[in-house]
């Protein structure tokens, strides 16, 4: 009788025939880091704006354009920051387009920037541990807003009551998350429309008490202005710089979708919402103090509409936590560790309620790690260069079955698993930029020019090194019929 041993990797079991494709929205989704084929491939580029769209009409972009009002900016210079920051975005969709051309999610597409074994490393801390702690500060921003929530039940927010709040908060997540990617484009189009309308709200009683002849008391200018505004740029730039990930969500579209749309839907839907949010959070700060949006805004909405806004809050941070539980899941997988992407999924899910719990409930835990994640520019800047300028230098050409091959006859196994070249280039660009850093430290460059410059110094550096280092490795790697 033929072995029906579970494979952790693909959700097939090995001697029995293969299980069905698993991408509808009413099933769990059979895939894990293994290659989709091409039977399997369906959807629009277009789809991915809904994606994006909807994880990007949250709470954390509220708080993020409010501070920088409240850090000594003008009402101008905020939003000008605001769209520049976001402009990164476009970085994030040409990682996409990676996606359809080698038909596996970015953890396995950077085996082509590290090497097999490097590969793992920068899984298991760009990949997981950044993830899991962006899903703890996300899950305690929408836990507060629940805890307000729960409040105007008449039911007191007690420590039972807010372990149940985020609990069950993370299961709705969880829950998205587990069913994967089918589940994520049928669902995001509704929430981006219901997380839109709420919005929509948000913004015309923003608009109507907004100073828009806001000035701050001290006004800035040279090195000090020029400080905050890159100061700035970099805050809003970390979550765009955050999604090295995005081929997760487009290595279901066919192999022959265009790149062009695919970084277009991408980054579209990615960067409206979020200048939109980040422009309301500005704006409102002209008029309260957005140090704590949630109940500052409570001041100027409709009393009607703040349990609708509160609500919307929570859902905004599920849509987030829900894309980034899942490709926690992904490179949990790709560390090594064979297990089914489910239960990947749900570990990760597991440790990042855990570090929420133990951050509101026990310490300031959070607040480490939100100081932690101000400085993680300096790993994310890098990493997304290096991996967008392979894109540009392999023009998307994979060798697709040496990619799932982790066998030292691998040709992305390079020198004992690891890629001098584009190894050289990340840790060239975090070290130019750790030197540059003005946050939790200051660094010896910043320390002499007066500013924070480690985002462009360590993502030019990382550019430039894998320009010139990784033309080689890149040429020895492209399929044969290239």
């Amino acid at each position: 009788m033929a072995s029906t041993i579970p494979d952790p990797r693909s959700g097939t079991e090995r001697g029995s025939a293969p299980l069905p494709a698993g991408d509808g929205p009413g099933r769990v989704e059979a895939h894990g880091i293994d290659h989709i084929p091409d039977g399997e491939r369906h959807g629009h580029p277009r789809e991915l704006f809904s994606v994006w769209a909807a994880a990007n009409v949250n709470y954390l972009s509220l708080v993020i354009g409010g501070a920088l009002v409240f850090m000594g900016l003008t009402l101008g210079q905020a939003i000008g920051v605001i769209v520049v920051g976001n402009l990164f975005w476009v970085l994030s969709g040409v990682l996409a387009t990676s996606g359809p051309a080698a038909g596996v999610p970015s953890e396995v597409v950077t085996r082509t920037l590290y090497g097999v074994l490097g590969n793992r490393v920068n899984n298991a801390v760009g990949g997981w541990l950044v993830s899991v702690c962006y899903f703890a500060l996300n899950l305690a921003a929408a836990a507060t807003a629940a805890f307000a929530l729960v409040e105007k039940t008449g039911i007191p927010a007690n420590t039972p009551v807010k372990v149940v709040v985020i609990v069950v908060i993370a299961a709705l997540t969880l829950a998205i998350s587990v069913y994967g990617h089918g589940l994520i484009i049928k669902l995001y189009l509704p929430i981006t429309l219901v997380l839109g309308a709420a919005f929509a709200v948000v913004a015309v009683a923003v608009l109507r008490h907004a100073d828009f002849s806001y000035a701050p008391a001290e006004s800035l200018s040279g090195l000090p202005l020029w400080a905050l505004l890159l100061a700035g740029t970099t805050m809003i730039a970390s979550g765009p710089l955050s999604y090295t990930t995005s081929a997760d969500f487009s290595r279901y579209l066919p192999r022959d979708s265009s790149p062009r749309a695919i970084v277009l839907w991408n980054a579209l839907g990615a960067f409206v919402p979020s200048a939109i949010v980040c422009s309301l959070g500005a704006l409102a700060a002209t008029v309260v103090d957005m140090s704590d949006p949630q109940t500052a805004l409570q001041g100027i909405l409709p009393g009607w509409f703040v349990p609708v806004f509160l609500l919307s809050l929570v859902l905004g941070t599920i849509a987030i936590n829900a894309l980034t539980a899942y490709s926690a899941g992904l490179a949990l997988q790709a560390v090594g560790l064979r297990i089914r992407r489910t239960v990947s999924v749900l570990f990760d899910g597991a440790v990042a309620v855990a570090l929420t719990l133990y951050g509101l409930l026990v310490s300031d835990f959070l607040d480490t790690v939100s100081n932690a994640l101000q400085v993680i520019t300096v790993l994310t800047g890098p990493m997304m260069c290096v991996y967008a300028t392979d894109i540009l230098l392999r023009r998307n050409r994979y060798d697709v079955a040496a990619l799932s091959d982790e066998t030292p006859g691998s040709p992305f196994w390079y020198v004992r698993g690891v890629n001098p070249a584009g190894v050289t280039a990340l840790l060239g660009g975090v070290a130019a930029g750790a030197l540059c850093v003005d946050s939790v430290y200051t660094g010896p460059v910043a320390s002499a020019v007066g500013m924070d410059l480690s985002l462009p110094v360590g993502m030019a550096v990382a550019t430039l090194l894998y320009l010139v280092l990784g033309r080689r490795a890149v040429a020895a790697t492209l399929p044969a019929a290239a």
